[in-house]
């Protein structure tokens, strides 16, 4: 066949402005494509919720990507491997209750099972900044991430979520938009508590349990969770990080 140039951009844009356009009014909006970020998105999809993920990098993944310093490894304890196994990924027993995962194949497999189950994700995107509706963050503010870096002064577009979650790891950016902005955060000083240092024992049970409404209508799950309400980090253990993002579905699905 010919290939026509114009045609084929005009099939990017016709299906980009489809699905974007179907986007601006979900039930909840993710900030972050990290392990958490993705888990969350999956099961509220699973559920039958229209979920909308955003990832400001090229690429969904996180830190899962490079497993422990760009060794293509991650490890996961027993109570936390049934969230790769669903995703069909290879697990290995270890021993000793550890269980050990390729990382890269961890990342294509949790994306492909959330886009399975109807999640839609866009790259390179930034969350700015949160539609606040009565003292409750109900949407986010975006821009493309390039925008961003670029420092160009390119007014936003906004999507509206009956519920919002922050993955966005260690920074916790919508969080601390969510503090400057809009008032203090659920937490013991009403400000980000931030992370500790690094004790996988104390970081992976508390990264669920911090999971919670850190802000009406805002929920933090995986490593923002921690730095939020300041618990240690882990490293390339990820079994937390994984509860941490059903967890945050669980909550959201009981107040939907």
């Amino acid at each position: 066949m010919d290939i026509d140039d114009v045609v084929v951009t005009r099939t990017i844009f016709d299906r980009f402005y489809k699905e974007f356009k179907n986007c601006f009014d979900v039930n909840v909006a993710i900030a972050g494509g990290g392990p958490a970020g993705l888990i969350a998105a999956k099961y509220l999809a699973r559920a039958g919720k229209k979920v909308v993920l955003f990832e400001r990098k090229l690429s969904v993944g996180g830190g899962m990507w490079g497993g422990g310093m760009t060794f293509p490894v991650i490890v996961v304890q027993k109570e936390s491997k049934f969230l790769l196994e669903e995703a069909d990924i290879k697990v290995k027993d270890e021993g000793s209750g550890y269980y050990s995962a390729d990382s890269i194949e961890c990342v294509s497999k949790l994306c492909s099972s959330a886009i399975d189950d109807g999640v839609k994700i866009f790259n390179a995107i930034s969350v700015e900044d949160v539609l606040l509706d009565k003292k409750k963050v109900n949407g986010f503010v975006i821009n493309w991430s390039a925008v961003e870096i670029a420092g160009l002064h390119v007014d936003p577009l906004s999507i509206r979520a009956k519920y919002c979650i922050d993955a966005t790891g260690h920074a916790a950016e919508v969080c601390k938009i969510v503090r400057n902005k809009c008032g203090p955060l659920n937490t013991p000083s009403g400000d980000l508590e931030k992370e500790k240092s690094m004790n996988a024992a104390i970081g992976e049970k508390t990264v669920v349990e911090n999971t919670k409404e850190a802000y009406p209508g805002l929920f933090v799950a995986g490593m923002c969770a921690n730095a939020v309400y300041g618990s240690q980090r882990m490293g390339p253990i990820f079994g937390g990080m994984l509860l941490s993002g059903k967890k945050a579905a669980e909550l959201i699905l009981k107040k939907l």
